[in-house]
């Protein structure tokens, strides 16, 4: 059920049940953090592999060291700069936080997101909550009440409506070794906004077998219908003519006699405003039943980092 009253939600919890609620990145699942009965309803509501860890969501940064210890001093400028926001941090966990949690790890990742009511529900409780996104492991990330209520449908008793995300991609996720800042995950967060708080961040974002945080497998945030990125479009669009196919884009490219639907993510370009809309588009595509899906290369700068990364993660293997 979709819901908008905090209450209703607050007392599910409270149950140890499982919801779905809004952040400014996307939607999660979320459960009582301390709990594992809720933290398996939402493994098994993913069906999500026991070795890929999840975030602990908490409600104010002054809170960090209920589930963290050892903070690094780089790991206290980047939640200083950028909490609440759309910014994961891996620290040595405290020994509370359930291994299901951390996928066996001596770390946690933890954040503290900008959603005013999630912030509020977050506020209300005694507890964190682990809150993956909002939908079956492997697929597209959802950003809205309904893309979660089209996964789930009856199988999650409620859904908090916060209306569409305003990021529109998942946190960005630091790692430290020595104070030395990790990227495992590009996110909402651009790298160089990162950089300019802790000097050079180390890239590691591609782990199959035990991740450190989310978001490191190969094949992850993928549409159901095939997807191929070209760095020509309009030839690859030439080369599937007998194809149905859907073009997803950063700006209109204009076409000559070729009939496609074509997904426009910001008219002036603006890579924030592409990131915002991106997921919701892949939803529309792949409700379309197409044969492809085709993607030109983003800007590789900025939070055109960012989409590449999720759009090589789609690509069917």
């Amino acid at each position: 059920m979709i819901t908008t009253d905090l209450n209703l939600v607050i007392e599910t919890l409270k149950k140890d049940d499982v919801v779905a609620i809004p952040t400014e990145t996307v939607y999660g699942l979320a459960g009582n953090a301390f709990k594992d009965s809720s933290v398996e309803k939402i493994f098994q509501l993913k069906e999500r592999p026991a070795f890929n860890p999840l975030i602990v969501h908490i409600a104010k940064p002054e809170l960090l060291d209920q589930v963290a210890t050892s903070i690094p001093p780089n790991a206290q400028l980047l939640a200083d700069a950028f909490w609440p926001g759309p910014l994961t941090l891996v620290l040595d966990k405290k020994d509370q936080i359930l291994d299901r949690v951390t996928a066996g790890k001596s770390t946690v990742a933890v954040r503290v997101p900008n959603h005013p009511l999630t912030l509020k529900l977050l506020q209300e409780l005694e507890f964190p909550l682990a809150a993956p996104s909002a939908n079956p492991f492997g697929s597209i990330s959802p950003t809205s009440a309904a893309h979660v209520d089209a996964y789930f449908n009856e199988r999650l008793s409620l859904i908090l409506d916060g209306g569409p995300c305003r990021n529109g991609l998942e946190s960005t996720i630091i790692g430290f070794e020595d104070n030395r800042p990790l990227l495992y995950r590009h996110g909402a967060l651009a790298i160089n906004d990162i950089e300019k708080v802790v000097g050079k961040v180390e890239i590691n974002t591609k782990n199959d077998q035990s991740p450190i945080a989310p978001g490191m497998l190969s094949r992850h945030y993928a549409p159901k219908t095939s997807t191929i990125l070209s760095k020509n479009p309009v030839e690859a669009l030439e080369t599937f003519s007998n194809k149905k196919i859907g073009l997803l884009s950063l700006q209109k490219i204009e076409l000559s006699n070729i009939e496609i639907y074509q997904e426009i993510l910001s008219t002036d370009g603006n890579l924030k405003e592409a990131a915002k809309n991106l997921y919701a588009a892949l939803h529309r595509l792949d409700q379309m039943n197409l044969d492809l899906i085709i993607v030109p290369y983003f800007p590789d700068t900025g939070l055109g980092k960012t989409i590449n990364d999720r759009l090589q993660r789609a690509i069917q293997k």
